[in-house]
């Protein structure tokens, strides 16, 4: 077994319970539709998460080729992988079938953990560059970090309802782009 094959075995672990946070969430959301209030944005961000979840583990690919590997280099990926998981677990609540669960208001309790820690994700993110490759992203993809980072920014700051129903459909065709033009082929 070569090295990434063996450090990736702990990522990918971490990826599908990403990906189990969000589908336990739309699976309780089924089983308890009758007594939910939604809120739609929350189920842009569940899909969108799984496809950040699946672009992450998409381009981790293009490692494994790396033979040096230190503890920085395993442990950003880690935190990266750990605060993916985390933002998962905020997408959806816990559904209690007996009390009903309230969407909206989940969504704008967890706001501030939310964006906080998808601004903390992304600067991860970018620090995986300096530390496996000691540069920044291409031009091109920090340039997409650093409005990922704003849109972010601009959720943390602005608690309109409005405002977050049109903020997950902008950063979700943000990340459409983003997928399209860097990370459509596996390398």
């Amino acid at each position: 077994m070569d090295e990434f094959s063996y450090l990736s075995v702990l990522l990918s672990i971490i990826l599908g319970l990403a990906v189990t946070q969000i589908l336990i969430g739309l699976r309780g959301r089924m089983l308890t539709r009758a007594r939910v209030r939604d809120f739609w944005p929350v189920q842009v961000w569940a899909a969108l998460f799984l496809v950040i979840a699946a672009q992450t583990w998409w381009a981790m690919f293009g490692l494994r080729e790396r033979r040096q590997w230190d503890f920085a280099g395993f442990a950003i990926l880690l935190a990266q992988v750990i605060a993916l998981y985390l933002l998962t677990g905020l997408v959806y609540p816990d559904f209690n079938p007996e009390k009903g669960t309230d969407l909206h208001a989940h969504y704008f309790r967890q706001r501030y953990h939310f964006f906080t820690l998808l601004i903390f994700a992304v600067v991860l993110s970018i620090c995986r560059d300096l530390i496996l490759n000691h540069s920044l992203p291409s031009l091109i993809n920090l340039s997409f970090h650093l409005a990922f980072i704003g849109l972010a920014v601009s959720g943390l700051a602005i608690a309109r309802e409005r405002y977050h129903k049109l903020l997950a459909l902008v950063v979700a065709a943000v990340f459409a782009s983003y997928v399209v033009l860097l990370f459509t082929r596996l390398e």
